[in-house]
């Protein structure tokens, strides 16, 4: 088994946990909370049941072509350059497997349903409060995050030519 084959079922298994894990709690809000009801009702950190047919930050609201076509692009190309162009350690297996995941996600809900479920919900203070996410969202930030210092890592020292 080659190196790249061994990198296959660890970029499967965290795209596969991360899909499982959002799905399931995402089924869970939907099926505990109303739309817009919230756990606790106040508080810093609560569970509120959003129902988000838009892309991030509400962007690009009821364009369900655009965000489900975009999806299958982006999904694509990452598989694209897990399997032929990037050079691969833990970290960019990690990264890529986490951000496929957090797509596959988000994209099913879109599919399925015509929104994205979300319902982490941060208040910080008064009115302000980020807006509301879910688990694919999470994988998506955290893969995207890893990606970029794993690939800042490779052209500083040389093994990626930018």
């Amino acid at each position: 088994m080659t190196r790249r084959h061994k990198q296959v079922i660890p970029f499967l298994s965290i795209a596969a946990l991360v899909i499982a894990l959002d799905q399931t709690t995402k089924s869970w809000v939907s099926h505990n909370l109303a739309i817009g009801e919230s756990l606790p009702a106040e508080g810093i950190l609560r569970l509120t049941h959003v129902q988000n047919t838009g892309a991030t930050f509400g962007l690009f609201a009821n364009q369900s072509v655009l965000l489900v076509v975009t999806p299958i692009i982006c999904l694509l190309v990452i598989w694209l350059a897990f399997r032929y162009f990037m050079p691969m350690g833990k970290a960019g297996t990690i990264s890529l497997g986490l951000i496929f995941g957090g797509a596959v996600g988000n994209l099913l809900d879109r599919i399925r349903y015509g929104y994205v479920t979300d319902f982490f919900d941060i208040r910080l203070w008064g009115d302000f409060h980020w807006p509301v996410f879910n688990i694919a969202d999470t994988a998506l930030v955290a893969g995207t995050a890893v990606l970029v210092i794993f690939l800042i890592i490779l052209m500083r020292t040389g093994k990626l030519e930018t």
